[in-house]
């Protein structure tokens, strides 16, 4: 067998980009052009719902929701196997007759559970509720403009 190195193809060079000249056209000069946009229409007076600096705001507010109600709960949590984990005479020492630390720190779990999910709804009510109530009247707004063109 031989090799062949040459392409299988000619080569062709590029098509040179065609010359501007201002006295050719397209089409004729007294040819209709292009109709203008009417000038009734009034500009948007802010962006599409989609680029709207309203929706990184929701997430970062909806981050932060999150972060608390985690902290709190999981916080908590780890602090109690920390505890259980290092310090085990600390959790089996007894605060009133009979009861051991470790039991009523694991029973106080519950209701620091609940505390997290009020934070939770909170926060919600708080910070994100407003912008997300804020963007659905945005988006409802923008819809009825879209309708009545």
């Amino acid at each position: 067998m031989s090799y062949d190195p040459s392409p299988s193809y000619p080569y062709r060079p590029p098509d040179p980009p065609p010359s501007y000249d201002p006295y050719t056209y397209d089409t004729y000069p007294w040819a209709p052009q292009e109709a203008p946009e009417p000038a009734g229409r009034r500009p948007q007076r802010h962006t599409a719902l989609g680029h709207h600096s309203d929706l990184r705001v929701l997430r970062s507010a909806y981050r932060w929701q999150r972060r608390v109600a985690t902290l709190t709960a999981l916080g908590y949590f780890v602090l109690f196997l920390i505890l259980s984990a290092f310090a085990p005479s600390f959790m089996t020492s007894t605060v009133t007759d009979g009861l051991p630390t470790g039991l009523l720190l694991a029973l106080i779990q519950v209701p620091v559970t609940w505390l997290a999910i009020a934070l939770y709804e909170q926060t919600a009510r708080r910070r994100v509720d407003p912008i997300a109530d804020r963007i659905r009247k945005h988006a409802e707004l923008d819809a009825k403009r879209e309708g009545t063109r």
